[in-house]
Order: C-alpha cells, then sequence, then structure tokens
C-alpha cells in the first residue's frame, strides 16, 4: 500500500500520480486495473508507457455479477408461474468453481442442467470463459474471445449480453494479459480490501477521512509518518 485517496474519482487519481511523480509514473512497465472508465482515462494520460492489464479478478466478477441478476430473474420467474423452486439456496453453486464445490453442491449442480434455466446457460458461459485465460497466444485468445462472445449474445440473455459487449469494447486491453504472460492481478490487493471493509465498520466513530485513513494503515503494518501533527489526529 501506497497511497489512499478520498472518494473514487478522476481527480483523486489524479492527485496519486502527482504524489508519485513524473519520473517514476514515466518508468512504469506494467500497471492492473479495473475497467472503470475513469482508471482507463488517466491511466492513459499519465502513465501512458506501462502495459495496461485489465484485471482477472473483475472481469470474472462482472461475469458473477450477471449470472447472479439472472439467477434472481430464474427464480422470480419460477416462483411466479408456480414451479418447483430448483434454484433455492443455489447462488454459491453457480458462483464457486467446480473444484470449490463440496460434494453435496456438486450433486445438487449435476441436477439443475435438466431444467434448461437461464442462469444454468449463464453457468455453464462462465465456465466455457475460464478457457480464456489459459492461451499463452494472444492471437487465438483473441479468436476465442471473439467466438466466446459471438456466442453469448446469441443467448438471449441480457446480463450475460451486457458482459459480452463490455468484453468486446475493452478487447486490445484485455489481451494485454497474455502480453504480460498472465503475471499480474489484483487478487491481493482484494484481501486488503477486505481489510479495509472491515476497518471501515470499525471506525464507524472516527469523525475525518484521515483518522480513518491512519487506522487503515494500522491494519496493514504500514502506517505512515503524518506530515504534522494534525493529520491524522
Amino acid at each position: 500500500m501506497l497511497w489512499i485517496g478520498e472518494k473514487r474519482t478522476v481527480k483523486t487519481l489524479l492527485r496519486f500520480f502527482r504524489w508519485f511523480g513524473k519520473e517514476k509514473s514515466a518508468g512504469l512497465k506494467y500497471v492492473c486495473s479495473g475497467m472503470w472508465k475513469p482508471y482507463l482515462k488517466v491511466i492513459q494520460k499519465k502513465a501512458a508507457n506501462a502495459l495496461h492489464i485489465l484485471d482477472r479478478f473483475h472481469i470474472m466478477l462482472h461475469i458473477n455479477k450477471a449470472i447472479d441478476e439472472v439467477r434472481a430473474q430464474d427464480v422470480k420467474s419460477l416462483k411466479e408461474k408456480g414451479l418447483e423452486p430448483v434454484l433455492k439456496r443455489s447462488r454459491w453453486l453457480l458462483l464457486k468453481r467446480p473444484v470449490n464445490l463440496s460434494d453435496k453442491q456438486e450433486e445438487k449442480l449435476s441436477e439443475l442442467p435438466q431444467y434448461n434455466l437461464k442462469s444454468i446457460r449463464s453457468y455453464l458461459l462462465k465456465e466455457d470463459f475460464q478457457r480464456f485465460w489459459e492461451y499463452v497466444s494472444p492471437y487465438w485468445a483473441g479468436q476465442f474471445l471473439d467466438k466466446w462472445t459471438t456466442k453469448t449474445m446469441r443467448s438471449k440473455i441480457e446480463p450475460m449480453k451486457k458482459v459480452a459487449k463490455m468484453l468486446r469494447r475493452h478487447k486490445p486491453l484485455l489481451m494485454n494479459w497474455f502480453r504480460a504472460k498472465g503475471q499480474f492481478s489484483s487478487g491481493i490487493v482484494e484481501g486488503f480490501n477486505n481489510k479495509v471493509k472491515l476497518t471501515v465498520r470499525k471506525s464507524y466513530g472516527f469523525r475525518t477521512f484521515y483518522a480513518t485513513e491512519i487506522a487503515l494503515f494500522h491494519a496493514l503494518g504500514a502506517l505512515p509518518v503524518p506530515k504534522t501533527t494534525h493529520e491524522f489526529f
């Protein structure tokens, strides 16, 4: 952890690059981020020499959110039609990787495809997409992505189609994952984020951003030296 900024805005990210400095920013070789537009815009401007990689974690997060939305729609539809609630308590069956399922969960998941629900088709699309990360060549990865997005657009599952459109828009940056040989991901940062959320919950009594900031650095074991005694307290 190098720096913390208040609010999730373009101005905040620009303040980071001003703090980081032009020389160090120009020397960055890799930058890994999500697909939030302000990130893409600022990174392109301030770290133009770096290979910008779209984070695998966030891409799969978008797909999982789409599956969750489709599952909720299916649950509502089954209830309205008075049909068997086969998707009850099935959320994590569809979001987990098969290797992480318990024996009981595997058994239940194996029964769901017979119902031909949109949420099951979305799950199969997600698992098919996992093959994308196994490619070595950016060219062949691109060929796979084109086929996957075409198939997903034809599925007529709106939340999944939205993801497919998003991936198409960001294809050039997606290919940078392979140019960086899959070495960079923000998975470790997400671990920090869990600590951030816990610290924020614990710091509900702190009245300033700086008080929360110092509590966060304490939690991460990276306590900075304040510029003045009034900066944090």
